[in-house]
C-alpha cells in the first residue's frame, strides 16, 4: 500500500465521517419539516431562512447546556454508553460501496473504505455492539425508568436481530457473497434484488425500523410510562450523542436497504448514455445518495402516519410473524435456487 493510496482513504474517511453527520444534522431539520407538512403547520422558519439554521441552533444550545452526571450513577459508564452509541453508528459505514471507482492519472481510487469479503457479518457484529452503548447508559444513570427503557430497547433490538439475519441468509444465498461491493454490483441493470427477495426485503425494513427504535417502535422512551426511556438522566451533547446516533442508524439503514435490495450506485440505462468512467462514478454516487434520501423520507414518513405498538404487539410481530416469515423465505429461496434440479428429478 503506497503513501498515497493510504492519504487517499484517510480523506475518504474523513469525506464520509462528516457527510454522515451532516446527513444526520439537517435529517432533524428535515423531519421537523415534514412532521409539520403532515401537521398543516409550518415547522422551523426562524433561524435563517426557511429556519434552514435551525440544525446550527440546536448544536449549539446542545453545546451550551449544562454537563449534569448524577451523584449516584456511575460516571465513567454514563459516559461510555452514548460514546459507544455514537462510535458504532459511525463505523457501520466503512463497507458500504458509495460507487464504484474513479481513474485519476491512471490510477483506480474505489469509493468504499474497505471492501472485506465478509461485509455483512462486520456490520451485525457492529450493529450488536451498539445495543451495549443504550444497555450501559440506561444501567449506569441509576434510575429505574432508564434501566427499564434500556432493557426494552435492547430485548426488541437482540428480537429483531435475528429476523434481520435470516432475511440477510436468504439474500446471501442468491447472491452468493458476503461483500457488500460484490452485491451491489451485481445488480447492474435492472437486476436488482427487490425484484427476486421481495418478502426479505419487506422483512428486512421493518427489522430497520425496529433496529433504530424509531416509531412505531419507539417503545423504549414513553413520556407517560418511561418518561425519556434509557436517556432520562442524560442532558448536553451525552444526549446529543444518543439522539445523533439514531439519526446516522436511520441514514446508514437506508444505505444499506439501498445496497442490498435497490441497485445501490447502479441505475438502469445509464451506461447507454454516459461512457466517461469517471462521469459514471460520479452519477452513480448521486443515485445512491438520492435513494438513500428517499428512504430517509420514507423513515419519516411512516413515523409521523402510523401509530406506535403495544410491547406485546412488538415482541408478536417479531418472534411469532417475522421469524417464521424469515424461515419459509429460506425454503422458497433454496426451491427458487434449485428449481432445475428439482424439475429434472420430477421429470426423471
Amino acid at each position: 500500500m503506497t503513501v498515497s493510496y493510504l492519504i487517499y482513504k484517510l480523506i475518504l474517511v474523513l469525506i464520509v465521517f462528516v457527510i454522515s453527520l451532516f446527513v444526520a444534522m439537517y435529517s432533524t431539520y428535515a423531519e421537523r419539516k415534514v412532521a409539520a407538512f403532515m401537521q398543516d403547520r409550518l415547522g422551523p422558519n426562524r433561524a435563517g431562512p426557511f429556519g434552514i439554521l435551525q440544525p446550527l441552533a440546536d448544536g449549539i444550545k446542545m453545546f451550551m447546556k449544562e454537563e449534569i452526571i448524577p451523584n449516584v450513577s456511575n460516571k465513567f459508564l454514563f459516559i461510555l454508553g452514548p460514546s459507544l452509541s455514537m462510535l458504532t453508528a459511525c463505523m457501520t459505514s466503512v463497507v458500504i460501496p458509495w460507487g464504484t471507482q474513479l481513474t485519476i492519472n491512471g490510477k483506480p481510487y474505489p469509493l468504499q473504505i474497505t471492501d472485506v469479503n465478509i461485509g455483512i457479518l462486520y456490520l451485525f457484529g457492529v450493529v450488536s455492539i451498539g445495543v451495549y452503548g443504550i444497555m450501559i447508559g440506561g444501567w449506569a444513570s441509576n434510575n429505574k425508568y432508564s434501566l427499564l427503557g434500556a432493557l426494552r430497547a435492547s430485548s426488541q433490538m437482540i428480537s429483531y436481530e435475528v429476523a434481520m439475519g435470516l432475511a440477510i441468509i436468504a439474500l446471501v444465498m442468491m447472491t452468493g457473497t458476503l461483500s457488500l461491493k460484490e452485491i451491489a454490483a451485481q445488480q447492474n441493470g435492472w437486476r436488482w434484488n427487490v425484484f427476486y427477495q421481495p418478502l426479505g426485503f419487506l422483512i428486512f425494513l421493518i427489522c430497520a425500523f425496529a433496529e433504530t427504535n424509531r416509531a412505531p417502535f419507539d417503545l423504549p422512551e414513553c413520556e407517560t410510562e418511561l418518561v425519556g426511556g434509557y436517556h432520562t438522566e442524560y442532558s448536553s451533547m451525552k444526549l446529543g450523542f444518543y439522539l445523533f446516533a439514531e439519526y446516522i442508524n436511520m441514514f446508514i439503514s437506508s444505505a444499506i436497504i439501498s445496497t442490498f435490495y435497490f441497485g445501490g450506485y447502479n441505475m438502469p440505462c445509464l451506461g447507454r448514455f454516459v461512457h466517461d468512467p469517471n462521469m459514471l462514478a460520479t452519477l452513480g454516487v448521486v443515485f445512491m445518495f438520492a435513494k438513500i434520501f428517499f428512504f430517509i423520507f420514507f423513515f419519516m414518513w411512516i413515523r409521523w402516519t402510523l401509530p406506535r405498538f403495544r410491547y406485546d404487539q412488538l415482541m408478536n410481530l417479531g418472534w411469532k410473524i417475522l421469524i417464521p416469515l424469515s424461515l419459509i423465505n429460506i425454503v422458497l429461496t433454496g426451491v427458487f435456487i434449485l428449481r432445475q434440479d428439482i424439475i429434472h428429478y420430477f421429470i426423471k
